[in-house]
C-alpha cells in the first residue's frame, strides 16, 4: 500500500509507543495545525496508527516480546486502520524529507529478495528500509535481501529492526556485510562484517535533543499505566494514569482509561468523574458515552444512561454496542416499541454474532405480546 502524502483535515492519529526521534507534544502541535488531531492510544475514532520504535526495545524487555508487537499491529490493520511508521509519520508532517523516487512493488520486493511479507510490512512499519511503504528503491532490494538472509541464519524481525537503526542511516547498511550470530548468548544479534562490530549503540536520533525529559517520562508512565491495566492491576493503573493526566491535564484517553481502571475497582463516582473528564476534553469521545452510560445503568440512573446512550449513537451510527444496551434499557423500562426498534436497528449493524440472536429473540418477544395485546 502506497503511504499517504498529506494529512486530510479531521483525521485522527493515535500512537502506540512512543517516538525516538521526536517529542509526540510537537508532533500533535504540527498534526493540530494541519486540522487533525493525535493522541496517546487508539480509539474509535482513530483514523491512523502511528508505530513508534521505542515500542521495540520495551518489546524486548516484556514476557510476551514481539509477539505483543505483531499482535498489535495486526489487530489495528484489521480494524481498518492506516498504519504509519515513524519515519512515515514524519514525512507526512513535512518534518523529515522523503526518500528520492522508487518503482518496486510490494509483490516485486518479496519476489526478488525472498523475505517474507510479514517481515516485509513490519519491518517497513519500524523503519528498517530506506521507504516506509511501497514503492520501494533498489536499495531497499538490497536491505532486503540481506534481512533475508538473516531471518535463516535465526534472527527474528524484531532483532533486525532494534539493530539496524544503531549505526547511522539504514541506507548506510546496503555497503555492509552483516550477519546473525550468538556472541554473549544472544542467538539472534546482529553483527556488522566478521561479527567484530554489535549493531547495539545508541538509537540513530539522540534522544537527548530530540526530546526533553517530560516527554520521555510521560510516555513511559504511560506504557507503565496500559500493562499494569492489562495486568488487572486497577489500582495501580489509576494511579499511573492520574500522574500521567498531572503532567498533560488535556489527555482524554488518560482520563478515560483511569475511569475504567477505577471503575473495575469499585470506585464508582471517581470513574463517573473521569468519564465526564474525558468527555469534557473530547466531546467526540464516543467510548466515554458509551462507558458512562454503563456506569449510570448500573446505579440505576435509568434517564442518565439513556441520554448517554443516545448521544454514543449521534457521534458513531456504525457502533452497535450503544444501539442494542439501548434496546435493553427499554426493554427493561417496559418500553417495548422502542426496544424492537433499537434490536431491529441493531441487527443492520450486526447480523450473525451471538448477540444478534438476542437482539432477534427480544423482537420475536416483542411481537408475541403485541399479538397477545391486540387478541
Amino acid at each position: 500500500m502506497t503511504a499517504p502524502t498529506g494529512i486530510i483535515p479531521g483525521a485522527v492519529f493515535g500512537s502506540i509507543g512512543a517516538l525516538a526521534a521526536f517529542p509526540l507534544r510537537l508532533a500533535a502541535r504540527e498534526v493540530e495545525r494541519r486540522h487533525g488531531q493525535l493522541r496517546r492510544g487508539v480509539t474509535r475514532r482513530t483514523s491512523h496508527v502511528v508505530f513508534g520504535r521505542t515500542l521495540l526495545a520495551k518489546a524486548s524487555m516484556a514476557k510476551a516480546g514481539d509477539a505483543e508487537v505483531e499482535r498489535r499491529v495486526a489487530a489495528e490493520r484489521a480494524a481498518g486502520r492506516t498504519l504509519l511508521s515513524e519515519n512515515g509519520f514524519l514525512r507526512l508532517l513535512g518534518l523529515m524529507k522523503a526518500p528520492e523516487a522508487s518503482s518496486l512493488s510490494r509483490q516485486s520486493l518479496i519476489d526478488q529478495s525472498k523475505l517474507s511479507g510479514a517481515d516485509l510490512d513490519l519491518l517497513s512499519l519500524f523503519d528498517a528500509f530506506e521507504h516506509d511503504a511501497e514503492p520501494y528503491s533498489f536499495r531497499d532490494l538490497i536491505l532486503a535481501r540481506k534481512y533475508a538472509g538473516l531471518v535463516a541464519g535465526g534472527a527474528s524481525w524484531g532483532a533486525i529492526a532494534r539493530s539496524v537503526h544503531r549505526s547511522g542511516p539504514v541506507a548506510s547498511l546496503t555497503a555492509k556485510s552483516l550477519n546473525v550470530g550468538s556472541q554473549h548468548g544472544r542467538p539472534d544479534a546482529i553483527y556488522l562484517e566478521g561479527g567484530q562490530s554489535e549493531l547495539d549503540g545508541q538509537l540513530l536520533f539522540d534522544l537527548g535533543s530530540a526530546s526533553a525529559a517530560g516527554d520521555d517520562t510521560l510516555e513511559d508512565l504511560f506504557a507503565e499505566a496500559e500493562s499494569a491495566e492489562e495486568q488487572g492491576d486497577h489500582e495501580q493503573a489509576a494511579t499511573l494514569y492520574q500522574r500521567c493526566l498531572s503532567i498533560d491535564p488535556s489527555d482524554a484517553i488518560a482520563a478515560f482509561n483511569r475511569a475504567n481502571c477505577l471503575r473495575g475497582a469499585g470506585r464508582v463516582s471517581e470513574a463517573a468523574y473521569d468519564y465526564a473528564r474525558a468527555i469534557k476534553l473530547d466531546p467526540a469521545f464516543v467510548e466515554a458515552w458509551f462507558n458512562l452510560a454503563g456506569l449510570m445503568s448500573d446505579e440505576g440512573k435509568v434517564a442518565s444512561a439513556r441520554r448517554h446512550l443516545q448521544k454514543a449513537i449521534a457521534l458513531d451510527k456504525t457502533y452497535a454496542d450503544p444501539v442494542f444496551n439501548l434496546a435493553r434499557l427499554e426493554f427493561d423500562a417496559g418500553n417495548l416499541a422502542e426496544a424492537r426498534g433499537n434490536w431491529v436497528r441493531y441487527l443492520e449493524l450486526d447480523a450473525d454474532s451471538e448477540w444478534a440472536r438476542t437482539a432477534q429473540k427480544g423482537i420475536q418477544f416483542v411481537d408475541l405480546q403485541t399479538a397477545r395485546t391486540a387478541g
